[in-house]
């Protein structure tokens, strides 16, 4: 909290606040080419304190599942816990804007058993 400071406009959007701690992608496109890499540019003791924070996280249910979810899709260790990361970043910006207290139950909702339907 000390990183993003007291300053709720600060950041107009989760995507900036993200951005600015380090682990929303960078995708570079030119012609036939699209790479995504991850951010160079951060602020190093956000993204440090991040990192902690997934540690502490990882405990819950929740938060363990969605790590485990981005592994089972062929992530790295470090690339889900960047997209871990990003989900609490975007949680913590939901929280600051709207003043509701952080529910895990909400914000890594158990992934739907029912039978996905497509349409013709």
């Amino acid at each position: 909290m000390a990183e993003i400071g007291d300053d709720r406009a600060r950041f107009a959007d989760a995507r900036a606040l993200k951005a600015y701690a380090g682990s929303a992608p960078v995708t570079i496109a030119s012609g036939k080419s699209h790479l995504v890499r991850h951010r160079r540019v951060k602020n190093q003791r956000l993204a440090a304190a991040g990192y902690v924070w997934i540690f502490g996280a990882l405990p819950s249910p929740q938060v363990k599942a969605e790590y485990d979810r981005r592994r089972d899709l062929g992530d790295r260790h470090t690339a889900a816990m960047r997209n871990v990361f990003n989900r609490l970043l975007g949680c913590l910006h939901h929280c600051l804007q709207t003043g509701q207290r952080f529910d895990p139950g909400k914000a890594f909702p158990a992934a739907s058993t029912a039978p996905v339907t497509l349409a013709a």
